[in-house]
C-alpha cells in the first residue's frame, strides 16, 4: 500500500510556496499587535472546511453537553448547521476536487453527513431509543470511515490515523460516561484544527 511506504513526513509546517502552487482560494490570516505579528497563517480550500466543520461540531455536542435545550429543538440547529456545513465543504473544494480527479471523496463525505443528519434526526423525531443514546458513536464512526477511505484515495497516514483515533474514540466512550459529547466534541475539533494549522502528507 503506497501510504505504508511514503517518505513525506506524516505532517509538518506549512510550506507557502508549496501551498500557492498546489491549492487555489488561499486565504492568509494575521494577528498583529503593535506592529508585532503574534501570529500568522496560510488557510487552503481544506483547511477552511477543516475549520468551518471544528466551529460547526463544537457548538453541536458542546451544546448537547451542557445546554438545557429540547432535543427537537436541537434536532433541527444540527440538521441546519451540518447541511450548510455540506454545501460549504461541496463550494470551498468543488475546484481542488475537480483538479485532482477526486470527485468521490467530496460524494462520499456529503453522503456521510447527510446520512448522519437522517439518522440523527429519525433517533429524536421517530424515538429510536438506542441510535439516541449512541449518537456520539454514530458521528464518529462516520468521521471515521470518511477519514479512513479518504486516506486510502489520497494515500494519506495523516488521515488515516485520525480515522483510526475517531475509531479508538468510540471504544473510549465508556469511560466517559455521561460526558460523550464533550468527549466526542474534543476528538473531533482537536483533529479537525490539527489537519487545518498542518501540511499533512497526500498524494
Amino acid at each position: 500500500m503506497n501510504l505504508l511506504h511514503s517518505t513525506k513526513p506524516i505532517l509538518r509546517r506549512k510550506q507557502r510556496d508549496i501551498y500557492c502552487q498546489e491549492y487555489q482560494s488561499l486565504v492568509s490570516l494575521y494577528l498583529k499587535i503593535a506592529g508585532k505579528t503574534l501570529y500568522s497563517g496560510l488557510y487552503s480550500c481544506l483547511d477552511q472546511v477543516f475549520i468551518i466543520w471544528g466551529l460547526i461540531v463544537a457548538a453541536i455536542f458542546v451544546t448537547a453537553q451542557f445546554l438545557p435545550i429540547s432535543w427537537t429543538t436541537q434536532a433541527i440547529v444540527w440538521s441546519i448547521l451540518t447541511l450548510a456545513g455540506t454545501l460549504s465543504m461541496m463550494i470551498l473544494t468543488h475546484f481542488w476536487v475537480k483538479q485532482q480527479q477526486l470527485n468521490w471523496i467530496l460524494y462520499l463525505w456529503v453522503m456521510l453527513m447527510v446520512s448522519g443528519v437522517i439518522l440523527t434526526d429519525c433517533s429524536i423525531f421517530l424515538g429510536w431509543g438506542w441510535l439516541l443514546i449512541h449518537l456520539s458513536h454514530l458521528w464518529l464512526g462516520l468521521c471515521s470511515l470518511g477519514y479512513i477511505i479518504t486516506a486510502l484515495g489520497l494515500s494519506s497516514r495523516a488521515l488515516l490515523l485520525v480515522g483510526l483515533g475517531h475509531l479508538l474514540g468510540i471504544f473510549s466512550l465508556p469511560y466517559v460516561m455521561g460526558w460523550e459529547f464533550l468527549a466526542t466534541a474534543g476528538i473531533m475539533v482537536v483533529s479537525l484544527l490539527v489537519l487545518a494549522e498542518t501540511q499533512w502528507d497526500h498524494s
